[in-house]
């Protein structure tokens, strides 16, 4: 998987967004907000190729969290990016 083009993240009031730019996601009409582990996978999978089990050892390393769980939570936050269409394979 990888990070679409055009799509980048951002810090508004606090709080961190991904925000759509390029002619390309001129129809993206979404305001996708990150807590804080979400921020700490997209900012170290944005331009490098991942899977959920990479953002799972991610998880691993930044949290006190077991492999199973990690695994759950990558994969759950890797599915509601591809549906949002953030990334793609």
């Amino acid at each position: 998987m990888k990070v679409k083009k055009g799509f980048e993240l951002r810090e508004v009031c606090g709080e961190h967004i991904i925000v759509a730019y390029g002619r390309e996601n001129i129809d993206f009409n979404k305001v996708i907000s990150l807590n804080e582990s979400a921020t700490y996978l997209w900012k170290n999978i944005v331009g490098k190729d991942f899977d959920a089990e990479q953002m799972a050892e991610l998880l691993q390393k930044e949290y006190e969290v077991d492999a199973q769980t990690a695994r759950h939570d990558a994969q759950a936050l890797l599915d509601e990016w591809i549906n949002v269409g953030l990334v793609e394979g």
